[in-house]
């Protein structure tokens, strides 16, 4: 059976999109790195804050599988998912997290600010709707150098009252940038749904800026990629788009919020909206058995395992050394 076919029987229909088992192999490296994280978190090994994605995995493998290496995406505090899906070294990843001198950053950006930009990863982002102007400025730059290439730019609907949003979709719908804006709508603006935040659907914003829209489940990989095909090529030749993705975060705001704020009987529902869940039916639909699907749990863990031990052994960077990325030295100085 060819990675087409599985993906058409799995729902999808466009030839282009990826296989689902890939697909759902995606997934589990998400899930488990976070899962890893928020372990050693726990146990005080990373440093500051972290901002799991577990519940949305979908989106960021479902987008990423749509684009080339040389598109480029901007992400969110919530931005693991992003970064593992559009390539980031594994080992680089978790030494940044722990601070590594290693690190994709040399341990300086951690969690909220990892960036790889030999990959298109323009960075994750500590403040709300910060990177939707830099995925702008890269749309701009992609239009200008001519390069083929798009930009996303990923926020969440707590994102949505944010001026700078409505200035970028003012400003891609002028210029009919190459830009992709994927709203994770997963409900919540930080501890507040967002229904008790704004007045307005994300839909009726798209219209007021002439901008097409398109809202689906954010929890099905299977039909984020196949949308995510079509949607980009659509960006690549004819401009800007919105794909809202309906999505579920199931750990708090931040790692270690108790959630105190959120009804019991939703959190155990969340279950049933589980990305891997969804995904696997899919499979065993196909004729995928769970000694497969365990088989692709077991080499992700040996994997992490492998990333996360290179990073606990590398050192933390000099103090001093922080200095030589912030001023250029004078030329001619004595």
């Amino acid at each position: 059976m060819s990675d087409a076919t599985t993906h058409r029987q799995a729902g999808a229909g466009h030839n282009a999109a990826p296989d689902l088992l890939e697909l759902y192999r995606g997934l589990v490296l998400i899930r488990r790195c976070e899962e890893r994280l928020s372990q050693m978190f726990s146990e005080g090994e990373v440093p500051g804050f972290i901002h799991l994605s577990i519940g949305q995995e979908a989106v960021s493998v479902g987008v990423m599988a749509a684009l080339t290496p040389d598109d480029t995406i901007a992400s969110t505090h919530r931005g693991h998912g992003h970064a593992i899906a559009k390539g980031l070294s594994l080992d680089g990843f978790f030494a940044e997290l722990l601070a590594r001198e290693t690190g994709l950053c040399k341990g300086r950006g951690g969690s909220m600010h990892v960036a790889d930009m030999s990959v298109g990863m323009l960075g994750a982002n500590g403040i709300v709707g910060a990177g939707l102007s830099i995925a702008l400025g890269s749309a701009l730059a992609h239009r200008t150098r001519k390069t083929g290439a798009i930009a996303v730019a990923f926020f969440g609907d707590g994102a949505l009252a944010e001026g700078l949003l409505h200035e970028c979709l003012n400003m891609a719908a002028l210029w009919k940038l190459p830009l992709l804006f994927v709203c994770e709508n997963n409900g919540w603006g930080e501890f507040l749904p967002t229904s008790k935040q704004l007045s307005f659907a994300l839909k009726d914003l798209a219209a007021a800026y002439r901008i097409p829209h398109l809202c689906i489940d954010g929890n099905d990989v299977a039909l984020v990629a196949d949308h995510a095909v079509r949607i980009v090529a659509e960006v690549r030749h004819g401009g800007p788009r919105i794909l809202e993705c309906l999505t579920t975060r199931v750990r708090g705001h931040f790692e270690g919020d108790a959630q105190k704020y959120r009804d019991a009987d939703e959190l155990a529902a969340l279950s049933a909206r589980d990305p891997l869940r969804i995904a696997a039916g899919h499979l065993a639909e196909l004729g995928f058995d769970e000694a497969a699907l365990g088989g692709i749990a077991d080499e992700v863990e040996a994997r992490i395992d492998v990333s996360v031990e290179a990073a606990r052994a590398a050192g933390f960077p000099a103090f001093a050394d922080a200095m030589a990325d912030v001023y250029t030295p004078a030329q001619g100085a004595a």
